[in-house]
């Protein structure tokens, strides 16, 4: 029999425990988080996530000071960020800007590439065309003059925003006169095959559509579609658009109705075909749908609703029709949530509650898609999106 060197169970022994160390590391994902900044909040934080405990270190790992970064906007490399500072008349900036940012590709680290005015108030969201040539930039607007407006930003190579090269308005449904006196244009999303731009105005009660062909027209690279708009309902308030991964169904959140409609999709047509309430008869102050998104699989949709309600619902998808059917109902535990996301590996669901400040992390049954049990509540103030960075 060959005897060991007396030496060889160190060495098990630190292979054993270098494994462990990339073991570990392998369930660490960098996470980014937006916020408002008029209280404690300084930006943008990146933080890590454990997806084996379901932990948010508490210690950010960076922090980049920036006014109201509220929503964030990756490239599909992940070499880039796109930052919506959410300003307006009363803030400390008053100025609408948008925020570039590099990313580096094995520490993460953010930095600055520029920034440039998004001329319009309060940016609420931004998204990239599929050539990550432009850069879509909805101006809600919180104040009926000027109202709200649809950027369009030309990015160049290297991740820098140039400034803007078209804006679009649109007339407003003035249905409840509270919110609706002019337009707000909360979202704007590519096609799934990026031919069209969706832009859904909350306060038009209406999703209008372009074709958007830059090498056509450089300087306005968006035309209006025909059909021109979707309509939808009176005083409902559209707010966020999602595409299945298909690209055949689309699902969208009214904001003032708490609704979600259902969508077929083709060639830059929207044909609704169901609409869901989150809050049926319910009182206003329980209506306040925000934030949708699905699970990899393509099986559930996630959608958040605030005011009063403060819940996450839960609904299975129908593959051939898209069609909605409710499985769950969750409580936040928190006031306020803007945002959420799913963790890379599918086990966990992420809330931002902006107005409790903090971070709920809940577990997330993978088959089932229902949500389970709370694992952490990470204090963070007014949290308003949350965006993973996949390992390189």
């Amino acid at each position: 029999m060959t005897r060991m060197p007396k030496l060889w169970p160190l060495l098990i022994a630190g292979s054993i425990g270098a494994m462990g160390i990339q073991a570990a590391a392998a369930e660490d994902w960098p996470l980014l988080v937006g916020t408002y900044t008029a209280g404690q909040s300084q930006g943008i934080y990146r933080l890590s996530f454990d997806s084996a405990t379901g932990q948010i270190s508490p210690k950010p790992l960076q922090v980049i000071k920036s006014e109201n970064p509220s929503w964030l906007t990756l490239s599909k490399d992940q070499r880039r960020l796109y930052v919506v500072n959410e300003n307006g008349p009363g803030q400390e900036d008053p100025v609408g800007r948008v925020s570039s940012y590099a990313i580096d590709p094995k520490s993460h680290e953010l930095r600055l590439i520029n920034q440039v005015q998004s001329l319009g108030n309060e940016p609420t969201h931004s998204s990239l065309s599929l050539d990550a040539g432009h850069l879509f930039v909805s101006n809600y607007s919180v104040a009926e003059d000027p109202g709200g407006t649809l950027a369009v930003l030309p990015v160049g190579a290297d991740g820098a925003l140039k400034p803007v090269v078209q804006m679009s308005s649109h007339p407003a449904s003035r249905v409840t006169p509270e919110r609706q006196m002019s337009a707000h244009v909360h979202s704007t999303i590519p096609s799934p095959d990026g031919r069209y731009v969706f832009s859904n105005d909350l306060g038009a009660d209406r999703v209008f559509v372009y074709r958007f062909d830059p090498k056509a027209n450089p300087d306005l690279p968006l035309t209006p579609a025909t059909p021109a708009f979707v309509q939808l309902p009176p005083g409902s308030g559209p707010r966020h658009l999602l595409f299945s991964a298909d690209g055949k169904h689309a699902w969208l959140t009214m904001e003032m109705s708490a609704q979600v409609a259902v969508f077929d999709y083709r060639d830059g047509t929207l044909e609704q075909t169901q609409m869901v309430d989150l809050a049926a008869g319910q009182p206003v102050s329980d209506k306040a749908a925000a934030a949708l998104h699905a699970s990899k699989d393509g099986k559930f949709l996630y959608v958040s609703n605030r005011g009063t309600a403060n819940q996450l619902l839960v609904f299975a998808i129908d593959p051939a029709t898209g069609h909605l059917r409710e499985l769950q109902r969750r409580a936040v535990e928190g006031d306020h949530p803007r945002e959420f996301s799913l963790d890379p590996t599918g086990k966990f669901l992420l809330i931002a509650n902006q107005k409790s400040n903090a971070i709920v992390v809940i577990e997330r049954d993978v088959k089932s898609g229902l949500l389970g049990k709370t694992v952490q509540k990470l204090p963070m103030d007014a949290p308003s999106d949350l965006k993973f960075l996949l390992r390189q």
